[in-house]
């Protein structure tokens, strides 16, 4: 037993974004995990997608044939399983995904795997450990799984940065029987409303904390959004508050965002904030504490009211 699996996902033909990014997951502890590490994709056409999923530091790229051409989770559980079967893998990494978490806990729970899902973190000390949120996020988690040879974890998308270039990883197809597998018929795809906000996707974020102070506040920053061409994102004591939807969370109970910029207004910064926004291209900060954690990881910063700093940027938008 030996190396690591990693699953990827496609949706309507291409390739999720999650799937490299669960590569360079992979990679941090794929020397320690036995060297060797595998990415299998499942799908009605998965040769498509082989060459993009042969990035720098994967070695074998495995296809298997889904009978349907949409997601199936009873089909990815078959397959997942006899991947395992097939490669003897020590640790399977899987996206925190709607898609995955519709098989992930299935295969733990039939081969007795050791699992965790929302993965942000994985390290390795004579095994995997997983680091995730607890107590609603309030504290970090590390995670051991003794007693378990295998274990398959469930890695949250945007926590780890996508890997690239073409690393001329071998190609072969497993053949696995799937057909009757098959127990759902896939419908159709429903969007997600117009109203509604993808802050994972935006360039530039305005974000706002408790030091708004007041409900009455926020029109001011979403007009103040809008002139500048940013998203409004917003800290979990806005969303705890009912003052907005967790839609524009920022942190480990909300979305992992990675924006060209980032600008923050009135966040203290706590640890959880800072793990879904410290990879930005480039971190503002503003708040009246010299001391509040944002700094620790701003490229720029004001220690002056937040709403002085608003003003002026209405004034020059």
């Amino acid at each position: 037993m030996s190396g690591v699996l990693v699953i990827a996902e496609t949706r309507r033909g291409e390739l999720r974004d999650v799937s490299l990014e669960l590569v360079t997951a992979a990679m941090d502890v794929n020397d320690p995990a036995g060297g060797r590490l595998t990415v299998a994709v499942i799908d009605g056409s998965p040769e498509a997608h082989a060459q993009a999923l042969g990035a720098n530091g994967v070695d074998e790229v495995v296809t298997v044939t889904s009978p349907v051409e949409h997601f199936e989770a009873h089909v990815a559980q078959r397959a997942v399983e006899a991947l395992i079967d097939e490669l003897d893998p020590t640790l399977i990494v899987c996206g925190h995904t709607i898609d995955a978490l519709g098989f992930g806990p299935a295969v733990a729970a039939a081969r007795g795997l050791g699992f965790a899902s929302d993965v942000t973190r994985i390290a390795w000390d004579g095994g995997p450990i997983a680091s995730r949120g607890a107590y609603g996020d309030k504290l970090q988690a590390e995670l051991d799984f003794p007693g378990r040879e295998r274990v398959l974890l469930l890695v949250r998308a945007g926590a780890f940065e996508p890997a690239s270039g073409g690393g001329g990883a071998s190609v072969r197809a497993l053949d696995v029987d799937l057909g009757d597998a098959v127990r759902t018929e896939h419908v159709d795809f429903v969007e997600v409303g117009a109203g509604d906000v993808d802050i994972t996707k935006a360039d530039f974020l305005l974000s706002i904390g408790r030091g708004i102070e007041d409900k009455d506040n926020i029109p001011q920053f979403e007009e103040l959004a809008d002139k500048m061409g940013a998203t409004l994102s917003v800290s979990r004591p806005i969303v705890d508050a009912g003052w907005m939807s967790n839609a524009r969370q920022v942190g480990q109970s909300g979305k992992t965002v990675k924006p060209k910029v980032y600008l923050a207004l009135g966040i203290s910064g706590a640890v959880q904030h800072l793990a879904g926004m410290q990879k930005a291209d480039t971190i503002i900060a503003v708040n009246t504490d010299p001391e509040a954690p944002i700094f620790t990881v701003a490229h720029y910063g004001a220690v002056t009211d937040l709403f002085e700093v608003a003003d002026e940027l209405e004034q020059h938008f």
